[in-house]
């Protein structure tokens, strides 16, 4: 079984049944410009990350895993935005207002796609998502299961909101859960500390940790 150096121990896996989760690579969060800019931001500590998820998502094409994109996004009616969520963050700029790259956050508009680089091939999965977790009121679930996936590799942005949610739900679910230390990113990189150590704390609570060159080197190899 292909076994990756991970902390707090080795994550083995099948890559039949594995598959890469990319959270919200998107042009509002990633850009100049765009809605995490707007925050007060500086969107240069989660772009720089952009190559080294696209050698991730590469790399696990190649090695046959199933490659699933999220994007955070709204209906153009706000129907699925509840108030608690609108009413964060900056308060002259917020969720479905017109911003630089159109609609914030609202599925369809420029700002909403994933960034050039790291765009989705014809066929791979792309889940539109309310909330901060991936799981909630979206049909991924359904989808792991399908494909009978088990075992799930994580990267994407931010790390201590959307990949921390989404990695916990999936915990929850039974799922065995890895994240790639450089294929993710936080607009505070003490966040991101913080999460690497919460997921490994107490014999890998939430899941394991790796670097992306000893991923590769596995996915690469077998």
């Amino acid at each position: 079984m292909p076994t990756i150096k991970a902390l707090p121990f080795d994550f083995r896996f099948q890559p039949a049944s594995t598959a890469l989760i990319v959270i919200d690579m998107q042009r509002d969060f990633i850009e100049p410009g765009g809605f995490g800019e707007t925050l007060g931001n500086d969107v240069s500590r989660v772009s720089v990350i952009v190559p080294d998820v696209k050698r991730l998502i590469e790399g696990c094409r190649k090695a046959g895993l199933t490659v699933v994109h999220t994007m955070e996004c709204h209906r153009p009616d706000l129907s699925d935005l509840p108030d608690a969520k609108r009413n964060r963050g900056n308060p002259t700029l917020r969720i479905g207002d017109a911003g630089p790259m159109g609609r914030i956050l609202i599925a369809g508009e420029a700002g909403t796609e994933i960034v050039p680089e790291l765009a989705p091939l014809p066929g791979e999965i792309v889940i539109e998502k309310p909330g901060k977790g991936a799981f909630y009121a979206t049909s991924l679930s359904q989808v792991l299961a399908e494909k009978g996936i088990t075992h799930l590799i994580f990267a994407g942005v931010t790390t201590e909101v959307c990949v921390q949610t989404t990695m916990r739900e999936a915990n929850d679910r039974g799922f065995e859960c890895l994240l790639v230390d450089e294929a993710t990113a936080s607009y505070f990189p003490e966040f991101k500390q913080a999460v690497l150590d919460m997921i490994r704390a107490q014999g890998g609570i939430v899941g394991w940790t790796a670097s992306l060159d000893d991923v590769l080197k596995v996915l690469t190899h077998g």
